[in-house]
């Protein structure tokens, strides 16, 4: 059946989903054990497609309309061969269903936004659509980021898989990548994010010990890296210029001189340090505060002037002593 044969079909376009910056992350569900039963075959049929079709629209010529929307999340199926023909495609959503093969859709070279969540792929591999701008992959089996080259993309979320680096993703095949969510993965380091255009960059809830390798990353507004075990604070550097807001909520960072590293990042403006062993310090706030004193938030409250006050005395009674202390130094030299 041919799209033209479907244009009767009329559906209510989904809205867009909201993905909430704070939203807490769940832990994936899936488990360890894989082994199970092959699954009998579930084709998507032309009555899903027809039920799913929406939004018509003029195609390429503006002589001939098609329907550019296909909702068919929640169908069971575990294959869509029959989206080979549906070449006017823009907007399509796959998700909760029990796919392990997207290959079919190596066809829609007009995608636009690519909805695969809860499914059972092992690899997000297509060919290079050239229109696609958001992709998202969450909570299925993918271990590997080889094959995901589009120019267009702006988004892509590849959030509870089995991922235990991003080295595959490049910055040449991505180089408008500008928001990538990696949360609840196997990631022990973030040395193998290296797509220079990246401006939000998710990874909480993996295995993280280190932060290295971001130095590139000039274009980075903003760092999650909360539920990670996080422990020093290397690996910021003033190249990181743009990164504004940092995320290091319920890590393992329990020395204060740790946050003094963050001196280096001229921007930085919220942080997020709740969760941590420093939380506990009685002076937390102020301390935090003159170790950084550009910040204006911490923990999502905004600093006081009583707060700023305090801090800047005490900041510089701390640098008055510091110079005593280099003098008398100095002094003690030149006498021997």
């Amino acid at each position: 059946m041919s799209e033209e044969d479907l244009l009767e079909f009329t559906d209510i376009p989904p809205e867009d989903e909201d993905i909430s910056e704070d939203e807490q992350d769940d832990t994936n569900q899936e488990g360890e054990n894989e082994d199970e039963e092959e699954l009998p075959p579930s084709p998507l049929t032309k009555e899903h497609v027809k039920e799913g079709l929406s939004l018509l629209c003029k195609t390429g010529n503006g002589l001939q309309h098609a329907y550019v929307r296909l909702d068919v999340h929640d169908k069971q199926v575990t294959e869509v061969t029959i989206l080979n023909c549906f070449v006017h495609i823009r907007y399509l959503d796959i998700s909760e269903n029990q796919l392990s093969d997207i290959s079919p859709l190596n066809n829609l070279t007009h995608l636009l936004t690519l909805k695969a969540d809860n499914n059972l792929l092992m690899s997000a591999e297509l060919n290079e659509l050239p229109f696609l701008q958001q992709a998202s992959f969450a909570h299925n089996r993918i271990a590997t980021t080889k094959g995901i080259r589009h120019p267009l993309l702006e988004s892509l979320n590849l959030s509870f898989n089995k991922l235990t680096d991003a080295s595959d993703l490049k910055s040449d095949e991505l180089p408008n990548l500008h928001l990538l969510e990696l949360r609840g993965n196997r990631l022990t380091s973030t040395s193998s994010v290296q797509v220079t255009s990246l401006k939000k960059l998710y990874l909480a809830a993996n295995a993280i010990e280190k932060v290295e390798g971001l130095e590139q990353l000039s274009r980075l507004d903003s760092l999650h890296l909360r539920d990670n075990l996080v422990g020093q604070l290397d690996g910021f550097s003033e190249s990181m210029a743009a990164l504004q807001y940092l995320n290091i909520r319920s890590n393992t960072l329990n020395d204060m001189q740790e946050i003094n590293k963050l001196k280096s990042l001229p921007l930085l403006r919220a942080l997020v340090l709740e969760g941590n062993p420093v939380f506990e310090n009685s002076d937390y706030r102020i301390e935090v505060l003159v170790a950084v004193r550009r910040l204006e938030r911490l923990d999502k409250d905004e600093f006081t002037d009583e707060e700023r006050g305090e801090a800047e005395e005490l900041y510089e009674q701390r640098k008055a002593h510091e110079e005593q202390t280099a003098n008398q130094q100095e002094t003690e030299e030149g006498e021997t």
